[in-house]
């Protein structure tokens, strides 16, 4: 399947007309990111914002001791981005690193603005994926305080699912914010 019949077929463009789905695409530019490389690096100021329409990214701080925390997994048909970051004009404060080789169609910040003024469908569109974002933000708070560790890795399995297979397992430890040796254990006790 094409870039093009991705971004067509995606939730997210649902009431965006063909013809504006292709003003978008005239501006987006398709990029393969490979395994390991970092779309986004903290410290720096994004200029630019991407869909995914093929592979695996995941957000990630980095404390001053080099040891990483997994904020989210962004899969296919995900928007990654710094974005409060990128509207500031200030430094990300998390890296964006793919997780396997990936495609990415980006848009400048600047052509998103132009794009975002001549239809309100962008706005719309921004809308849902802000609120989407709002949401997840919400129930990943509401689940660190209130929700252990075995409930948390339940959520991420009904959140993501057959997403586990193609990540490591010190990434969804992170992720849910216990050791690698914690989520081994949880795995062993969902064991038949």
């Amino acid at each position: 399947m094409s870039p093009i019949e991705k971004v067509i077929q995606s939730q997210w463009f649902s009431g965006v007309s063909t013809a504006e789905i292709h003003r978008f695409l005239d501006l987006t530019r398709l990029v393969e990111v490979k395994k390991g490389v970092r779309f986004i690096e903290a410290g720096e100021t994004p200029k630019t914002f991407g869909f995914v329409t093929q592979g695996l990214f995941r957000f990630l701080y980095t404390d001053q001791d080099g040891k990483e925390y997994t904020k989210v997994f962004m899969p296919e048909h995900s928007f990654v981005s710094s974005y409060s970051a990128m509207v500031l004009n200030q430094a990300s404060h998390f890296s964006i690193e793919a997780l396997e080789d990936s495609e990415v169609l980006t848009i400048s910040y600047s052509n998103w603005l132009e794009l975002k003024e001549s239809h309100p469908c962008w706005n719309a569109l921004l809308i849902k994926v802000l609120e989407k974002a709002f949401i997840m933000k919400e129930a990943r708070e509401r689940e660190f305080l209130f929700l252990d560790a075995e409930s948390r890795y339940q959520i991420f399995l009904e959140r993501f699912p057959n997403l586990e297979h193609r990540l490591k397992q010190h990434m969804v430890a992170s992720y849910l914010g216990i050791a690698p040796e914690s989520l081994s254990r949880l795995k062993k006790k969902e064991q038949p």
